[in-house]
């Protein structure tokens, strides 16, 4: 296996599921914080408010993180922790916090990749329309200059938003996510607009104001599509349906990605959602579309296609394939042609910015965590990955999720996707087998897959 020299082995966390609530510490509720509360909405009944007190053992976890070999940390900021209310006056306790984490990070040689934004929106925002009010755009920009004050003298690699399709699809649309709202696909389409026009207004923000010379991206889902054989007729096929737009979803590759790098919402979106689409005002997508140095892809899993007379066909899984504790199942070659399709498209270097599995782990007697599952999915995965860099996609980076086991939105604690399993009751931190395996794959820039 081939990796480029300065490939970027990583591994992710953010920061609701792992920190401890903000206003247990001088900030603000989130979103989060108030869908917790809701009964039945969180499978285990439990929440963030401890989550991996990550907030109090952040130091712990660093040095954790130096001894694994890590060199390269995503993680993301609580906005409620650094601005209570959404907007105004930022709190310098929380500021305060990310200044020491950033610090300890470069003490040990950790570069840090800062994910402005990871679902945790202020709940008093939410108070006033939220994503559907367009001043939700401004209001993140003004965050993000407070950030960029703050930390871009220590600080290069930005990603403004994770996964827009989930923070409006699931928690917009279905309800199953934090706020929980269930509303019409012409809402949902309207707050994922404004989502966008926060992306590009926090782009400029970040290019105007950094102190020192920036590196940007996002962190989208990458929803990849993989051909059934290798015929030029099901490569198209997929290629086709992985940027297709159907009426009712957001989960649409092009309807997120295309108005970023290309400034315009596709056409067959448009056409699929009809009148339900968004009505940009002037400017808007000169706004969305900025500049952007890499193309963040959270991939976890992949849907066969093949050619047919009446266009792409979806096939179903085989009977009996791996799946991970969430049922997903275990399709490396998405981390083959996920990319390849983002990077013809896109033609930007792609850094996978999550890529992992849930499983069911647990100490075993002899004090350790004995994980090959894990193992063996990232192995094959990253393979793939190698693969389609050696097919002249241009690979840039590797996130694994997550370092550590920890609150897993509405499944709470019941799925652990860590390289380290986290003891809810003592904060106890065991390096999995997987984190060792890791350490050595990083160590050799991948020459060991």
């Amino acid at each position: 296996m081939s990796f480029p020299a300065n490939f970027a082995w990583g591994v992710a966390t953010a920061s609701y599921q792992i920190e401890g609530a903000p206003y247990l510490a001088g900030g603000g509720y989130s979103v989060w914080d108030m869908f917790c509360r809701r009964p039945g909405k969180i499978n285990d009944a439990s929440n963030g408010d401890i989550a991996c007190d990550h907030f109090n053992r952040f130091r712990e976890d660093v040095a954790m993180m130096a001894e694994l070999g890590v060199k390269h940390y995503r993680l993301s900021l609580s906005w409620p922790r650094i601005q209570p209310g959404g907007h105004g006056a930022p709190s310098e306790a929380g500021l305060a916090f990310y200044d020491q984490l950033i610090d300890e990070l470069l003490a040990k040689g950790i570069t840090p990749w800062v994910t402005l934004f990871h679902w945790d929106a202020p709940y008093e925002l939410y108070l006033q329309g939220g994503w559907l009010n367009r001043d939700h755009a401004d209001w993140f920009a003004d965050y993000t200059q407070i950030v960029v004050d703050r930390l871009s003298d220590r600080v290069q690699n930005w990603m403004t938003l994770n996964e827009p399709q989930c923070f409006i699809g699931l928690g917009l649309q279905s309800g199953i996510h934090a706020p929980g709202d269930q509303l019409g696909m012409a809402e949902v389409l309207l707050a994922g607009h404004h989502a966008l026009l926060a992306h590009g207004k926090a782009c400029q923000v970040i290019r105007a104001h950094a102190k020192t010379a920036p590196m940007i991206g996002w962190a989208p889902v990458g929803a990849a599509k993989i051909p059934a054989t290798n015929s030029a007729e099901d490569i198209e096929a997929a290629r086709e349906s992985m940027f297709a737009t159907q009426k009712d979803s957001v989960w649409s590759n092009s309807w997120w990605n295309d108005p970023i790098f290309f400034g315009e919402y596709p056409t067959e979106g448009l056409e699929a959602y009809g009148e339900l689409a968004p009505k940009p005002k002037a400017g808007d997508m000169e706004t969305i579309a900025q500049p952007m140095d890499f193309f963040g892809a959270n991939i976890y899993n992949g849907q066969t296609v093949k050619a047919s007379e009446n266009g792409p066909e979806e096939i179903p899984n085989p009977l009996g394939i791996g799946r991970t504790i969430y049922h997903w199942p275990v399709t490396p070659d998405c981390l083959y042609w996920g990319p390849r399709f983002l990077y013809e498209r896109y033609k930007k270097p792609i850094i996978i910015t999550e890529n992992g599995l849930g499983l069911s782990d647990w100490v075993a007697l002899d004090g350790k965590v004995h994980d090959p599952q894990r193992i063996d999915f990232l192995h094959r995965h990253l393979q793939a990955f190698a693969r389609a860099g050696e097919d002249g996609v241009e690979i840039a980076g590797y996130f694994q999720w997550s370092l550590m086991d920890n609150f897993e939105w509405y499944e709470g604690y019941r799925h652990r996707f860590g390289l380290v399993h986290v003891d809810y009751q003592t904060q106890v931190r065991t390096p999995k087998d997987s984190a060792y395996w890791y350490r050595d794959v990083m160590a050799s820039n991948g020459a060991d897959l």
